[in-house]
């Protein structure tokens, strides 16, 4: 298993000891996952934490009439999980796709949450990635669902060119909460 990438992600968070970084690699698994296949589904409890090391992945719901509502997308070297339903002890509230061809690494989480017990330097990166991805960033996204049109939160995933360009438009539509349709329209308005 090549782990270079992982790691480095690792230690952008919080460097770990050789002692931590063994721990941590002894409970990782490479794994392959086809387009289309579910990481998660919805409604099973969270097993595995997982690190892109190459694909597109999603998280989505479904609404009452049974449409697809994209939540977020993942790209390489993200770290990606049911985190709430993790930190609950719960079934997960959305599914986890892959959205093209993924290579992941894996590992699970009873032993992954038992290593942060043992190795503080571990639970530091856990903490410091919590604080960047979860309440950093989230919190302008929330801002944005909640006061900017489609047409704002479109223009700032257009900003995101490499993760716009591997997205279905039917994907871009259902992150934005409209139609395909709605969607053509705002296009159409911006290439005016």
């Amino acid at each position: 298993m090549n782990s270079t990438e992982f790691l480095q992600q690792v230690n952008q968070y919080h460097p770990l000891s050789k002692e931590s970084i063994t721990a941590l690699l002894n409970i990782c698994t490479e794994e392959k996952y086809h387009k289309n296949d579910l990481l998660l589904e919805s409604g099973s409890m969270a097993r595995y934490y997982y690190f892109i090391k190459s694909g597109l992945v999603g998280y989505y719901t479904i609404d009452e009439e049974g449409n697809s509502i994209y939540k977020i997308f993942f790209e390489e070297n993200s770290f990606v999980a049911s985190t709430a339903a993790i930190i609950k002890n719960e079934p997960s509230d959305f599914n986890i796709i892959a959205l093209e061809d993924c290579s992941v690494i894996q590992y699970p989480v009873k032993t992954y949450r038992e290593l942060l017990e043992k190795h503080h330097d571990l639970a530091l990166f856990h903490i410091h990635y919590l604080e960047k991805n979860w309440v950093v960033k989230k919190e302008p996204l929330e801002v944005s669902l909640k006061f900017e049109n489609a047409k704002q939160r479109y223009l700032l995933l257009l900003e995101n060119q490499s993760l716009y360009k591997r997205l279905k438009q039917h994907h871009i539509a259902s992150y934005l909460g409209i139609t395909p349709t709605q969607l053509s329209r705002i296009k159409k308005e911006i290439n005016r």
